[in-house]
């Protein structure tokens, strides 16, 4: 994200929903080791959690939350994404956390409602 956007009042807040996602991410899987029986149950959690958090917010967007999660195994994960929208209004944040046994990434995008 641009720095200016930051200063725009109505802009997306990268810091405020980065934040939000890691506490998201903490409360629903920081003390767990990795398990493949729970992933399906983690990522859904997070994406709720995270999601509900951003809309209790009271901003005027439309969130996409992803979240994708990994067990530690020395693969490689690359991703990527591009939008075409406002720049002045829309943003898009990722979020990287990890313990000793798995990655976790959350990406959240926010569309302005007009």
């Amino acid at each position: 994200m641009e720095e200016f956007q930051n200063g725009n009042e109505g802009a997306f807040n990268t810091e405020e929903a980065e934040n939000i996602v890691k506490e998201c991410v903490e409360k629903v899987i920081g003390g767990e080791d990795y398990s493949q029986n729970q992933v399906n149950k983690w990522t859904a959690s997070i994406v709720e959690l995270s999601l509900t958090q951003m809309v209790k917010l009271g901003k005027p967007y439309k969130y996409i939350v992803t979240c994708a999660v990994m067990q530690k195994s020395g693969a490689g994960l690359h991703t990527a994404n591009s939008c075409y929208w406002d720049t002045a209004m829309d943003g898009s944040c990722t979020v990287r956390w990890e313990n000793r046994t798995m990655y976790c990434v959350v990406s959240v995008f926010a569309v302005a409602i007009a």
